[in-house]
């Protein structure tokens, strides 16, 4: 049994966004200040990465911990009510990922996946992007 009402779970549901979330946007910051120019979304690309890094041919997905089924982590859990549901999105949210992860490495793309909880709960994350960093200039070597 869930705790709130039908309407009220779809209204908390319905709020929930899809781009431009905190984590999101934390990191293009970080990004920005160290210097790198990306595009934010392209629709062009599959799957709509997060953050696009032309000059680099790197592209950089968020991550949402529950979203995703982020392994080992706290914040990838199964709901108690409707658990067959959830099952269901979170391993079809992962197939889908995989399947894009798969489509822009063989056009030539590097993909960066980056975890909600590194960024969220990382008071500071200058060691995160300092490993992005260098991830992103090793694939243009």
């Amino acid at each position: 049994m869930d705790i709130w009402s039908h309407e009220k779970r779809s209204e908390v549901m319905s709020r929930i966004r899809s781009k431009g979330t905190k984590p999101e946007v934390t990191l293009r910051k970080a990004l920005f200040a160290r210097g790198f120019r990306y595009r934010v979304n392209v629709k062009t690309l599959p799957g709509k990465p997060d953050i696009v890094l032309p000059r680099y041919k790197t592209v950089i997905f968020v991550h949402g911990c529950f979203w995703h089924g982020h392994p080992g982590c706290k914040y990838a859990y199964t709901p108690k009510s409707n658990t067959e549901f959830w099952i269901n999105k979170i391993s079809g949210n992962r197939e889908r990922d995989a399947v894009v992860k798969r489509e822009l490495e063989e056009s030539g793309w590097k993909v960066i996946i980056v975890w909600e909880c590194e960024i969220r709960h990382n008071k500071d994350i200058a060691n995160l992007i300092t490993r992005l960093e260098k991830e992103i200039k090793t694939h243009n070597s």
